[in-house]
């Protein structure tokens, strides 16, 4: 991981050159979350999105396995904060997003991770993380982080 100093999460690039790296990502990430947490992630399948959840959640204080939601579109995790990773990657339309509810989680006492967010920007709240994930190698990986608001 590569980046100098302090994370600041007003808006910030970072490179990583393992799962291992992208994992202590997160965590430092996840360290800092507060509750009412919403953090939109978006980039190709297998560009790190989960690994990276997993760093969030165990900067959280998750001890569980975290793994991706994709046939149960929410996976609730007990940590410091209750942690909801939603996954969004087999959903269609955003009116099939709204039916689930998924509002209802940004809004709670927890933190709440959203792989494939690009599909649920309009319901996402004002204030969020948004994080996207490019490939620039075969094991190295470009992650922007920015805070909108």
């Amino acid at each position: 991981m590569k980046a100098g100093g302090k994370i600041d999460l007003k808006s910030e690039i970072f490179y990583t050159s393992s799962h291992e790296e992208t994992v202590e990502l997160g965590r430092q990430i996840g360290k800092g979350l507060k509750a009412g947490a919403v953090i939109a992630l978006i980039g190709e399948l297998g560009a790190g999105k989960t690994s990276f959840t997993q760093g969030i959640a165990e900067g959280l204080g998750v001890t569980s396995y975290v793994k991706s939601p994709s046939f149960t579109i929410v996976n609730e995790y007990k940590g410091r904060l209750p942690v909801y990773h939603i996954d969004l990657y087999r959903l269609g339309d955003i009116n099939e997003i709204r039916e689930l509810g998924i509002e209802e989680y940004f809004y709670s006492d927890g933190v709440t991770i959203v792989e494939w967010a690009e599909k649920a920007i309009p319901l996402l709240p004002a204030s969020y993380l948004f994080i996207r994930f490019f490939y620039t190698g075969e094991k190295t990986r470009k992650i922007e982080i920015r805070r909108v608001e």
